[in-house]
């Protein structure tokens, strides 16, 4: 588990560097620079939006380091090294961050393997577990003061400070994250649908009819069924992007919320306006996370059930 862990987590990263370089050679709607994204607040003030291109903080040889990647690499760290402080030295009766991680994992576990079934769950949970771990942290972690709002900029008119580069941005409100966690499963998912039914099986489970037909009526289930398996496979390649752009825009528009909160606020109330939305996006961080691992599970059972057995079907 905590070799895997690691993996998932080193190869998300990796694919976020490649995804953000050709993202950085593209103009977003809110144009190239950060500029773009200044907009008249109360009172004549700047006030910055959150613009869909993470900004870029510095370049390692032809490897751009963006704000989100950032956020991304040290929660990865925070939370390998909360597993490696859980079980490092593992006890009978476990106590204090032993005993929270235990409970964690064992809830994800329980929970997992009454929705899709023992022997599924031995051999996909590592996936599963890290997949919402990591994407709890990092939407919480981006509600923390300071993310988004600490950075390089210049002062207003007013004497205020505007930030144009923050240093650090919230890691699912940038696609390029989102979009690669959706593509890692996707190679996952394909693996675990050959392992399961073999690669015949998998084509045979798309397009082959479905029920006991005779005579006349079996050719033409062929035919339907033949027309259903091409519907089906452009659904199941449409998986990453509906994957992705859930995840991106429910975070993406909840940091918007938060700015438009505090900026109807005012100076001297926006704190206060947005103590309920900031609850609310606690809440919300939790679902889309729940919400993400719940899809590829149920995706993954969809095309490896009949191997669970009546347990699976039951469920």
């Amino acid at each position: 588990m905590p070799f895997r862990f690691f993996l998932i987590l080193a190869l998300t990263a990796a694919f976020v560097g490649t995804s953000a370089e050709m993202a950085s050679a593209q103009e977003t709607a809110h144009g190239s620079g950060h500029e773009a994204a200044l907009e008249a607040g109360p009172g004549g003030d700047e006030h910055h939006t959150l613009p869909l291109k993470p900004a870029e903080l510095f370049h390692i040889g032809k490897f751009t380091v963006t704000n989100s990647m950032m956020v991304t690499w040290f929660v990865a760290a925070g939370i390998i090294l909360l597993a490696q402080l859980a079980t490092r030295n593992i006890r009978p009766v476990p106590t204090g961050l032993q005993n929270f991680w235990e409970w964690m994992v064992e809830s994800l576990y329980n929970f997992l393997e009454g929705m899709i079934g023992r022997d599924l769950v031995k051999k996909t949970f590592w996936f599963f577990a890290t997949i919402f771990i990591f994407i709890l942290f990092l939407n919480w972690f981006g509600l923390i003061p300071g993310v988004g709002t600490v950075g390089w900029g210049h002062r207003t008119a007013n004497g205020g400070f505007a930030v144009m580069t923050p240093l650090l941005r919230g890691a699912n409100a940038d696609l390029n994250l989102t979009f690669a966690m959706a593509c890692t499963f996707f190679v996952c998912w394909m693996v675990w649908a050959v392992q399961a039914n073999g690669f015949g099986g998998v084509i045979t489970h798309l397009f082959a009819p479905k029920g006991d037909t005779k005579g006349v009526l079996k050719f033409l289930m062929i035919f339907i069924f033949f027309i259903v398996g091409w519907l089906e496979i452009v659904s199941i390649l449409f998986r990453p992007i509906s994957l992705s752009f859930r995840l991106f825009g429910n975070i993406y528009a909840g940091e918007i919320m938060l700015e438009s909160m505090a900026v109807a606020g005012g100076q001297a109330f926006a704190w206060l306006i947005s103590i309920p939305f900031y609850f609310l996006e606690v809440l919300v961080g939790f679902v889309q996370a729940l919400v993400f691992m719940l899809l590829t599970a149920v995706f993954t059972l969809l095309i490896a059930a009949h191997h669970d057995g009546p347990e699976a079907s039951h469920h």
